[in-house]
């Protein structure tokens, strides 16, 4: 009997300890069941916003939108004209020179990287007596790009009219009186040549004619035709049209004694400069008096390709 007492001691409950269990059961269900129960109501869907995938399907689609509206304009492309006959004209590698573009033929034009419609306006602008007397004269060529005149414009070396073209421009206007002179050029030696000789020669004024004189002269003479086109401002174009004109025989060329020269005396030298003049006397000045030239390419500077281009001109005695 004694466990009996314990017991119901123990469990007996008063009336205010059953309602205190029943308001905690109650809450726990509450806890337990409602969540549950709203995590099955969806919210109410929400139109989505489809104005930007069809900004982007519009972008990915080439040429007009199918249903343009009046006034519509495209204006992915910055420049005038047609820009899709811009976007679909094939890429070509551009090379940049120094040109004169009164005298620059198609095929440099392209090099250039114009485009055939311009190269024919530049063309009809020339054939018609005009002329380009500045560099900021070649904006005025329609369809010519901002960008394209831009990378351009650094490499413009307009010649000035001589006398001899300002005669034959005078003549043009009136009526000839004399026969014209034949077409066919004199030959020339690059190397005995003076400024009058190269003035003679197709596309070749005066200053671009003491430009050649004085690189040659600076070079110690000519050792190959090909070294002409190298002068300052001589368009490729132009070099190509006198070549046919040029002729070399047996040159005697100015040398440079490497163990004797001066830092001055070997920077003037338009093959050494001050890039190479200067490591050379420093290698000189360390090791000594050179015992050939092939002692050169122990500079580090001296490659190969410099030391071809170089070596005619070099001696160490």
């Amino acid at each position: 009997m004694k466990w009996k007492e314990i017991l119901s001691d123990y469990l007996s409950f008063s009336r205010r300890d059953r309602l205190a269990i029943g308001i905690l059961l109650f809450l726990i269900l509450v806890i337990f069941f409602v969540p549950a129960y709203l995590g099955t109501r969806s919210p109410a869907p929400v139109p989505a916003d489809t104005s930007w995938m069809a900004a982007v399907r519009q972008l990915e689609q080439p040429g007009e939108p199918e249903e343009a509206g009046p006034g519509y304009q495209n204006n992915r492309s910055p420049y005038k004209g047609n820009s899709d006959q811009y976007n679909r004209e094939p890429k070509r590698s551009i090379r940049l020179f120094y040109f004169d573009p009164n005298t620059v033929n198609d095929e440099g034009w392209r090099e250039l990287g114009l485009r055939d419609k311009t190269i024919k306006t530049i063309r009809n602008f020339l054939s018609k007596g005009g002329h380009f007397r500045k560099a900021e004269d070649l904006q005025k060529i329609y369809g010519l790009f901002p960008d394209e005149y831009e990378r351009l414009v650094p490499f413009i070396r307009i010649e000035a009219l001589t006398t001899a073209n300002t005669e034959k421009a005078s003549t043009e206007e009136k009526p000839r009186t004399r026969p014209a002179p034949p077409a066919r050029f004199t030959v020339i030696d690059i190397n005995l040549a003076d400024t009058s000789a190269w003035i003679a020669l197709p596309g070749i004024g005066s200053k671009l004619a003491a430009r050649i004189v004085n690189f040659r002269e600076k070079l110690g003479g000519f050792y190959a035709i090909s070294q002409v086109a190298e002068t300052f401002g001589l368009a490729d174009s132009t070099f190509q049209k006198i070549r046919s004109w040029l002729k070399l025989d047996q040159p005697q060329l100015r040398k440079i004694n490497i163990n004797t020269a001066t830092l001055e005396e070997l920077k003037a030298h338009p093959y050494l400069r001050f890039t190479l003049a200067r490591p050379i006397v420093a290698y000189r000045s360390e090791h000594g008096p050179f015992n050939r030239l092939e002692d050169l390419k122990k500079i580090a500077a001296v490659t190969e390709d410099v030391f071809q281009k170089m070596f005619p001109y070099l001696t160490t005695q």
